[in-house]
């Protein structure tokens, strides 16, 4: 079905440290063919992996300490400073780890606190991994993530009516207006916010960091098997390319740019 309503954006969200705590913004500055600033900058390698920060490239999830597999990450309440590259993780409300990330002793501070912290999940010794303007996402690609809050209401009410946090699909951007599943069909579609112009390349397919609550970091629910046994598909949500900048914020409105004639 053609998306035909315009959305607006009631949730914006980057996440410095991929899997860690992701963190609400008001407004932002999208670029050309990058992610939004500082998302998935860093990445903590479980096990060698092969990363090369000089000539960055990218590797799968399952080299890094992630949700699908590391729910207790959930537990953990971290934050990241721009102007001085520190990272403050908390537990409990209590500062358990603290680093600057761009130094050799503030990176071995969060890798002390995992090694110390995350047996018997780790591979081997945990590296807290920069690649500058690389970015850890699950693809390949620089891309914004985009959930239609309307398709999460329709997982609730295909698991009997229970409460689906949006956060458990860790989007860069939350948009209410859509009809459910309707965004699935704007694959090669430009969606315009402001000035800002991203192209829709990619359905993201589910994976079980979904099934992990980001209040309680429990393991209660069975998102990709639901998605799969109603629609036929795991898919929920969106990957965008930013082609044309502009700064976006919550309450911007989102339209389908129509195809030009020539």
């Amino acid at each position: 079905m053609p998306v035909s309503h315009t959305a607006e954006i009631t949730g914006l969200f980057r996440y410095p440290i991929k899997s860690l705590t992701p963190e609400p913004l008001t407004r932002v500055p999208l670029q050309p063919g990058r992610t939004l600033p500082a998302d998935r900058r860093y990445a903590i390698e479980n096990g060698p992996s092969g990363f090369d920060p000089e000539q960055p490239e990218w590797k799968p999830k399952i080299q890094f300490l992630m949700l699908a597999r590391n729910e207790r990450l959930a537990s953990l309440d971290s934050r990241f400073n721009d102007a001085t590259n520190v990272l403050t993780i908390r537990r409990d409300g209590q500062t358990v780890a603290s680093g600057d990330l761009e130094t050799a002793a503030g990176r071995a501070a969060i890798e002390r606190y995992f090694a110390e912290n995350f047996q018997p999940e780790l591979k081997g010794p945990p590296k807290l991994l920069s690649g500058r303007d690389h970015s850890f996402s699950d693809v390949a690609r620089k891309v914004v993530s985009i959930i239609n809050l309307g398709s999460v209401r329709a997982i609730e009410t295909m698991l009997g009516g229970t409460a689906v946090h949006p956060l458990r699909f860790r989007a860069n951007l939350y948009l209410k207006g859509w009809p459910a599943w309707s965004e699935l069909d704007l694959v090669g579609q430009t969606l315009a916010i402001g000035a800002a112009r991203l192209k829709v390349v990619k359905r993201i397919v589910r994976c079980p960091a979904t099934n992990v609550d980001p209040v309680t970091a429990k393991r209660d629910l069975e998102i990709p098997p639901t998605l799969s046994r109603n629609l036929g598909h795991m898919d929920c949500g969106i990957y965008a390319e930013v082609i044309e900048g502009g700064e976006i914020g919550v309450g911007d409105a989102v339209a389908i740019e129509e195809p030009k004639l020539i």
